[in-house]
């Protein structure tokens, strides 16, 4: 693979979401908002540690790298890595019964960087690439439409129309929810911070994946509008229309996984950079 801090300098962010797969999660605003805050609350120790691997950049600047270097040719990128974001959980399953594929989930894609951020022989540029999967997939799992149910690849067979314009429920959910606030990535950081109670905060470090894919899977089978796709709606020839109910109903529960995501990712790093 190439290292990693020539893959930064030369990577191309012109990423087409039209065609979405389900390898990305919140856009590139939400992942900004959810490292951000996962910055602003990193203990002394597990700041020391991240910034020897950033070198100058920032936790929301390394976020996004997973979902843009989506355009370079590089095998690892077009083949390895998609899998990497996203786990699939069928409704009524536990998530202790997590079914990882042989081509990985996040799951296993979490466990490896891991084990590469606490590996003394790894070198800063292979540390870098795992800190940016790490945090990018933390927030993935806090995205219900990440966690899929195995049938309309995380909503993006969901076709509906969002204030009169096609798009997928899982786009809704990855960007459209949060551009229609139209705030900036460090705008949006400070107001979930700022809402964020320390009685929350507490409660929500959890560094446990296990825990985040089944709060997402309960969300996820709530957030399809009513036709749902048990119905048959959401296709091609009949989208569901989705515009003011629906962002007034649902962007308080996406913002509270987006705050979520955001403590989760600190409290995931300290728990990964504590002495063992």
């Amino acid at each position: 693979m190439k290292r990693i801090s020539s893959i930064l300098s030369g990577m191309s962010i012109a990423i087409s979401l039209a065609a979405a797969s389900p390898a990305y999660a919140w856009g590139p605003i939400g992942h900004r908002v959810s490292a951000e805050i996962a910055e602003r609350n990193l203990d002394g120790r597990t700041r020391a540690e991240v910034t020897m691997i950033l070198h100058g950049e920032t936790l929301a600047e390394l976020a996004t790298v997973p979902d843009e270097m989506r355009s370079d040719p590089d095998k690892f990128w077009q083949e390895t890595s998609p899998p990497y974001h996203y786990v699939t959980l069928p409704k009524g399953v536990d998530a202790s019964q997590l079914h990882h594929p042989p081509q990985g989930d996040a799951i296993t894609a979490l466990d490896h960087y891991t084990k590469v951020l606490r590996d003394p022989a790894a070198s800063i540029d292979d540390k870098k690439l795992a800190l940016a999967f790490v945090v990018h997939i933390v927030a993935d799992l806090h995205m219900p439409l990440h966690v899929g149910n195995g049938t309309d690849r995380g909503g993006n067979d969901f076709k509906v129309n969002w204030f009169g314009q096609p798009e997928t429920l899982h786009w809704v959910w990855d960007e459209g929810l949060i551009l229609h606030q139209q705030l900036s990535f460090s705008e949006y950081s400070d107001r979930l911070e700022r809402e964020t109670t320390p009685e929350q905060q507490v409660k929500w470090w959890v560094p446990t994946p296990t825990v985040w894919v089944e709060e997402s899977a309960q969300l996820r089978d709530s957030i399809y509008p009513a036709t749902g796709p048990d119905q048959g709606a959401g296709t091609i020839e009949s989208p569901v229309n989705l515009s003011w109910d629906y962002a007034y109903k649902e962007t308080p529960r996406m913002e509270h996984r987006l705050a979520q995501s955001g403590v989760r990712t600190a409290a995931y790093l300290q728990w990964v950079f504590a002495d063992k």
